[in-house]
């Protein structure tokens, strides 16, 4: 592979856009390069469970034929992108990490992928994830091999967004779509240091789908996985706002340009630092860094405040599991008989542990979760940001998730990720920002949370702290 071919694969997607729009290069060319380089380096990363290649190539033949014509081109026009593999993909087999749906090809898109497609993105595979998105923030399940991360491929990429976090900065494609019900995209975009951002609850439409699309228990968004925050602020205004056939819960306001403020800066906005919401274990360095990084914003003019956001995490994970888990077994219950053995573990725990969950814990959680959104309310009244350790810990081996941190026992499967659920729980918007490495090579990032609407907030700070310290320039071990 060529200098060239390298410096275009690392080309911000906008960028890409502009140079097909220009034909300065065309979008065939394009696909085949990052095909060619997934069929080279994917190998090492499992950062794909379906590699669309047929698909890709006639998408991007039809796309340079539109170009050459003449004809109006949307703002993706030509660009790759994937889609996290619990996506619907019409005549993309989409398998949602399990084997039960191994062989499932979709007859119409999510509302999302249909957005994209629209714009003119090519849809080049389906990235790794977790059996239905589950697994405790390690992307495994009995489809592919883990997938790895392109700083070290011995470490996890993270989950469930483990795939797309991990296929963008080895340069695998330039944007990659991912989901966050827990922390999904944060936390692998942390792992891989990469820009990741979910928007406010409701922001991108989805379609009705079981039981699990009812807003008051969906804490899910889709979102983009970026090396830089235009890009992610671009995919954000292809997919955004209400559509006929959304579900319920979906925002009906029109959104705002997400690229509009990127250059404003952050000076005045008040921003506070909480590095443990209260009771969250953090690896020492880990918020020595991420401390570091709020600092950052500071010196860029922000005003400090002294407010601190203090919840009990353990607790609000209690009422998590409780509103999520009976969603579960009744969607998911009927596979148990036919799939269970071949199921990971967690799924059939899960599934089997939301089935127990009474009528009255499922209403006290309801209460719960009311309270912690008005405590989040309140205090988004007195600051514009909330900055945190994006993640407790860096990527750790494979699937040896800590049980220890900063001399603290935890819950190996949910411990070391409570910077991330409360805002899944409250609705706001919050991104995953890089902000350095720790000792032992990995990626740390930082954890940006604004007000439910206020994605522009967070994009905008984003953007500020990118300026003042890039990281686009960066290149893994694979890449």
């Amino acid at each position: 592979m060529t200098v060239e071919d390298r410096d275009l694969a690392f080309t911000p997607a906008y960028k890409i856009r502009e140079l097909i729009g220009r034909k300065e290069v065309s979008v065939l060319e394009i696909t085949k390069l990052y095909l060619e380089r997934i069929a080279t380096l994917d190998p090492e990363l499992n950062a794909f469970i379906t590699v669309a290649e047929e698909h890709a190539l006639e998408a991007a033949k039809a796309a340079e034929s539109a170009v050459m014509e003449g004809k109006a081109l949307g703002v993706l026009h030509g660009v790759p992108v994937s889609i996290k593999d619990l996506a619907a993909t019409k005549g993309i087999r989409t398998t949602k990490g399990s084997l039960a749906y191994e062989h499932f090809v979709p007859d119409e898109d999510d509302l999302f992928v249909a957005r994209l497609r629209e714009a003119g993105a090519i849809i080049i595979g389906k990235t790794n994830t977790p059996e239905f998105g589950e697994g405790g923030g390690v992307t495994e399940n009995n489809l592919k091999p883990n997938c790895n991360n392109p700083w070290n491929p011995l470490m996890t990429s993270g989950a469930s967004s483990g795939g797309a976090a991990a296929s963008v900065p080895s340069g695998l494609n330039p944007i990659a779509h991912g989901s966050d019900g827990a922390g999904s995209i944060r936390i692998p975009s942390a792992f891989c240091g990469v820009y990741g951002i979910m928007a406010t609850q409701g922001r991108v439409p989805r379609r009705e789908k079981g039981l699990m699309s009812w807003n008051p228990v969906d804490f899910s968004r889709d979102g983009p996985i970026s090396r830089n925050v235009r890009d992610a602020a671009l995919f954000l205004n292809v997919v955004s706002g209400p559509h006929r056939e959304a579900r319920q819960g979906t925002m009906q306001d029109t959104p705002p340009d997400f690229l509009s403020g990127l250059d404003d800066g952050i000076k005045g906005l008040r921003v506070a630092w909480t590095p443990n919401l209260g009771s969250v274990p953090v690896d020492p360095e880990v918020r020595a860094i991420s401390e570091d990084g709020f600092r950052g914003l500071i010196e860029l003019g922000a005003e400090f405040s002294d407010d601190i956001f203090e919840i009990d995490v353990e607790s609000l994970h209690r009422t998590l599991v409780s509103l999520r888990g009976p969603a579960s077994y009744a969607n998911n219950s009927h596979l148990i008989n036919e799939w269970g053995a071949k199921m990971m573990p967690y799924i059939s725990e899960a599934i089997e542990l939301g089935g127990q969950v009474t009528g009255i814990e499922y209403a006290q959680a309801l209460a719960e979760l009311e309270k912690h959104r008005s405590y989040v309310r309140n205090y988004f009244r007195k600051v514009d940001l909330l900055i945190t350790p994006a993640v407790s810990v860096t990527a750790f081996k494979g699937s040896e998730r800590p049980n220890l941190i900063d001399g603290k026992s935890i819950d190996p499967m949910s411990g070391w990720y409570g910077h991330n659920y409360p805002f899944n729980m409250s609705g706001n918007p919050a991104a995953s920002v890089p902000c350095g490495f720790a000792s032992n090579g990995m990626p740390v990032g930082i954890q940006i949370v604004a007000e439910v609407g206020k994605e522009n907030l967070v994009l905008q700070a984003s953007a500020a702290f990118e300026k003042a310290r890039p990281w686009e320039h960066l290149r893994p071990r694979i890449s």
